[in-house]
């Protein structure tokens, strides 16, 4: 038996709520998890690079036992008291690796669905969500992923995580812009601050606010004022040559509603109203290449639709 799922992008925080908000995005990873029946075969890992990732993004990937998709089906083993031997893992990945579009939660998520369903469906989805949360850290990128469109979500100290999707306005386009270069996650969370000041905090907490009441009321100019952060964001500039160049340059592009990293970076995403498309690639293109930076441009819907057994 085998089962196939097709999990999407996705781009957390979303400027104002990091570790809280995030969206998902029609790009695609596909996990396929096979029972093999040769005792002894082991697990064989097999990754296929589809049209946009370039060849050298999956260099590093592991295909042992070290692999995220085998960790997370190994998790959901072992919860239910089993250990996975002889299986077959194919991931078909065209999301770019490293560049703050949830790569990593796409295939837990796919992983652990896909496992699931072999076993039975023994997790349900709050479960499932409790490990893969718990595998990534946090639960901006695995909520989209799961259940797609705009989500926020928090991770309880019993583990849980509580979770809602949010309404979008298809009026307001997205812009995915993706450098040639990527970022570790975990070097772009440890510039971040072990404390931040009161009025940081005070900040980001009426920008969250905003921004659920700009979704639900389709308001553009308070989501205007949502998509702003003094929490990661400023920390992480230094990472991002180039990203301060390109926000102060979009607040002054005609159709611009905000700008914001995605997730930990590198990759950018303007949010706009659809029109003077041409005039905001150039912005970005030439902030970019001030610092020798080339940058590949999606202009993508919100994918509605989260993981999917194929």
């Amino acid at each position: 038996m085998k089962v196939s799922v097709k999990t999407p992008a996705t781009i957390a925080n979303l400027g104002c709520g990091f570790d809280s908000f995030g969206l998902a995005l029609p790009l695609y990873n596909i996990i396929t998890v096979e029972e093999t029946v040769l005792p002894g075969s082991g697990i064989e890992i097999n990754i296929i690079n589809e049209k946009n990732n370039e060849d050298n993004d999956l260099a590093d990937v592991s295909t042992d036992k070290n692999n995220i998709v085998y960790k997370a089906i190994e998790t959901l083993y072992n919860f239910i008291g089993q250990i996975p031997n002889e299986l077959k893992i194919t991931i078909k990945t065209q999301i770019p690796i490293g560049r703050g579009l949830g790569s990593s939660s796409s295939v837990i998520v796919g992983g652990l669905i896909a496992a699931n369903e072999l076993l039975g469906r023994p997790a349900d989805e709050k479960v499932l969500m409790s490990i893969a949360t718990e595998l990534e850290g946090h639960p901006d990128n695995i909520t989209p992923a799961f259940i797609g469109g705009v989500t926020m979500a928090s991770w309880e100290e019993d583990g849980s995580v509580i979770y809602r999707k949010l309404p979008w306005n298809d009026e307001w386009k997205l812009m995915v812009c993706v450098p040639d270069y990527e970022l570790n996650t975990e070097i772009s969370r440890s510039v971040l601050p072990k404390e931040i000041p009161m009025k940081d905090a005070i900040f980001n907490l009426k920008r969250t606010a905003m921004f659920v009441d700009a979704l639900y009321n389709k308001d553009e100019e308070l989501l205007k004022a949502s998509l702003k952060d003094k929490l990661h964001q400023p920390y992480r500039e230094k990472l991002v040559p180039g990203l301060a160049d390109i926000m102060n340059n979009l607040k002054h592009t005609k159709g611009v509603i905000g700008t914001v990293l995605c997730g930990a970076g590198p990759s950018v995403l303007v949010v706009y109203n659809g029109t003077n498309v041409s005039e905001i690639k150039e912005v970005v293109a030439n902030s970019w290449n001030y610092f020798n930076v080339k940058c590949n441009f999606m202009n993508l819907p919100v994918e509605k639709e989260g993981a999917v057994i194929l």
